[in-house]
């Protein structure tokens, strides 16, 4: 076995199967649950089923893992070899998923340093990402936390909801501003904020404020190297077409990942989605 610094998350980071196997990145998943259904994200249930449901109006909640499924993955891990682990997770003031990550740690066989990147999505992706990179080059547990910190610090994430209303249903936003946005009519411009999702801007129209997006996530992509991630909830074209118009307009692009939200977000954001992250190199 060889002896190494691993890298655990959560399923809601949405990085590409292949990245997490060739990092060795384990993401424990959360849960969706659908009527009386209770199912795994990203093995039990699918982005377009969790569209669908919520097109017919049916009850859609999300639960955290229990400590005790953090406990077997810790240990799973420790069993390849870790000599400590880094765990990374969604933004606690979303999930309660950072909390039993902490509990589990204590009683884990190897050191585990729990990180709460105030991130979801890609922008905790790129996180577990640096955190990973960083263990690869010899790097130990205090190398590895410094890297992701440093990477979710820098990383920005805004997005474009159709409405408010799956937001202020999951208490994910404030029950005065999406009154707010319904009472006139707006299409919403969020950002993540302090590990909260926040108001940016309002808009009177889909395409000016898919339009103003794109201006933020290129003004704030500057012209260093960056890498961005475009997300979307069944809106698949407006992804690629967003995608493509920056691929024009940031100069120091290196990776742009494209892809569907899994059931997590989508719970609570709601068909037409669309979101973007950067984070500088």
């Amino acid at each position: 076995m060889s002896r190494h610094v691993a890298i655990v998350t959560d399923s809601t980071a949405y990085l590409p199967p292949q990245t997490m196997e060739r990092h060795g990145i384990t993401a424990v998943p959360l849960t969706v649950v659908l009527g009386d259904q209770a199912l795994e994200e990203g093995t039990e249930i699918s982005s377009r089923s969790l569209a669908l449901a919520l097109q017919k109006r049916r009850s859609v909640t999300t639960s955290r893992p229990g400590p005790e499924v953090f406990a077997a993955a810790y240990r799973a891990v420790a069993e390849t070899g870790a000599t400590g682990i880094v765990s990374l997770h969604l933004s606690a003031e979303f999930s309660g998923t950072y909390d039993a990550a902490v509990i589990a740690a204590k009683e884990a066989p190897v050191p585990v340093r729990v990180i709460d990147t105030g991130m979801v999505a890609m922008a905790l992706g790129f996180s577990a990402l640096a955190a990973a990179e960083a263990a690869e080059a010899g790097g130990g547990l205090d190398e590895a936390v410094a890297a992701a910190e440093k990477r979710a610090a820098d990383t920005s994430a805004f997005f474009y909801v159709d409405t408010l209303d799956y937001l202020r249903r999951g208490g994910r936003i404030g029950a005065a501003q999406a009154l707010l946005g319904s009472a006139l009519a707006v299409k919403p411009i969020l950002q993540l904020d302090g590990g909260r999702i926040e108001m940016l801007e309002k808009v009177r129209t889909a395409s000016k404020a898919i339009a103003r997006l794109e201006e933020i996530v290129a003004e704030r992509a500057g012209a260093g190297a960056v890498d961005i991630a475009v997300h979307h909830l069944a809106a698949p074209d407006g992804a690629e077409r967003l995608a493509e118009r920056l691929r024009s307009r940031v100069p120091g692009l290196v990776d742009l990942h494209v892809s569907e939200v899994g059931a997590v977000i989508g719970a609570h954001t709601g068909p037409g989605l669309l979101a973007a992250v950067i984070a500088p190199r």
